[in-house]
């Protein structure tokens, strides 16, 4: 990767979703993997028509969930080694969970490990410790959890 022009990635959108006063995250379980933490989200797709869009297509798969007052809240420039990952950061609030809906590849492959959803308190020391990915979404949870229910709209 050159250091005056890097590469670009595809696109990925993250949900910092609120279920009242507590955070939904993914502990993950790869198998033959150290257990990590994640949010919501994925690649946006050629047919998600805006990044809203792939963000509302990512909770029904992910999660099975229908979520409102969607909320841009930053966007992160992660580093990896083929290039910069552009990271989509939403707010927003859950209006309903069944994850009976859940439809993405990552639950239809055993392969992949358990998904295990999790509520975190709205505090930085519910992520500090965590092996939260991408680290600088950890950044960012760590400084600005607390403020998320006035970050996202009613």
């Amino acid at each position: 990767m050159g250091s005056l022009h890097p590469i670009t990635l595809q696109p990925s959108v993250r949900a910092l979703v609120l279920d009242g006063d507590r955070l939904i995250v993914f502990r993950r379980t790869p198998p033959g993997r150290p257990v990590y933490w994640s949010v919501p989200g994925g690649h946006v797709e050629p047919a998600d028509a805006t990044f809203e869009h792939a963000l509302h297509r990512e909770m029904l798969e992910e999660l099975g969930a229908v979520v409102r007052s969607v909320t841009p809240l930053t966007t992160l420039r992660c580093l990896r080694p083929e290039g910069v990952k552009p990271q989509h950061v939403y707010g927003c609030r859950l209006v309903s969970l069944d994850a009976a809906l859940r439809c993405g590849p990552e639950f239809d492959d055993p392969a992949r490990g358990h998904y295990e959803t999790v509520r975190l308190p709205l505090e930085p020391a519910a992520v500090e410790g965590l092996d939260l990915v991408p680290p600088e979404l950890a950044a960012y949870l760590v400084e600005h959890i607390a403020r998320l229910p006035e970050l996202i709209g009613p």
